[in-house]
Formats: C-alpha cells, sequence, structure tokens
C-alpha cells in the first residue's frame, strides 16, 4: 500500500498540526480513564515529544526533510494499534523522506 504524501507545504505542515491535536487528544482520553489504568502508557509521552518537536522546528524555520524516519516512527511501528492516528503520523513520515507530493495535482 503506497501512503499518501502532502501536495503542499501548507498542507503538510496542516497535518503536523493535526497531530498535535490528535496526540493532545489522546493524552486527555488517557487522563480520563487514569483512574482504571493507573498510569500513562510508555509510548505516550516519547510519542508526544516527537511530534510537538517536529511542529517546533517547522515554527522555528529550522525543519528539514529528510531521508530518515522522523523520531517517533519506531514508536508508531511498535504500538500502531493503540494510536488511532497512527495513518496520519505515517504519511507525514512518508512526505518527510519523500518529499511533497507535486505530481499529484
Amino acid at each position: 500500500m503506497s501512503l499518501q504524501r502532502a501536495r503542499s507545504a501548507e498542507e503538510y505542515v496542516e497535518w503536523v498540526k493535526q497531530a498535535v491535536f490528535e496526540v493532545d487528544d489522546l493524552r486527555d482520553c488517557y487522563d480520563f480513564q487514569m483512574d482504571e489504568l493507573g498510569r500513562y502508557p510508555s509510548f505516550l509521552e516519547p510519542l508526544e515529544e516527537g511530534i510537538k518537536s517536529l511542529y517546533r522546528s517547522m515554527e522555528e524555520g529550522e525543519y528539514h526533510f529528510g531521508r530518515e524516519d522522523l523520531t517517533f516512527m519506531p514508536l508508531v511501528d511498535r504500538h500502531g494499534d493503540d494510536i488511532p492516528f497512527a495513518i496520519l503520523l505515517r504519511q507525514i513520515n512518508e512526505t518527510h523522506r519523500k518529499g511533497i507530493d507535486v505530481e499529484a495535482e
């Protein structure tokens, strides 16, 4: 299965903003269930930091596309079934590695 890549820089930034929203929402869901769970899943904090770090680098003008996976991808690979927005993260990573899909337009 081929993953969709962002078709513009604006779309790519919107995807990353959406990922920030989604990881915050996931934390809120775990906050709501904290009495039952007792603690956060081990992947949540590093996932949250990786996504927010990516967004900060974009805000600060320091982001660069690369050939390597983004830092949070091993977490997505291991815990994808527990991350409702794993496909979005895979699409962000695909765009990071292969660039904007200008031919899709």
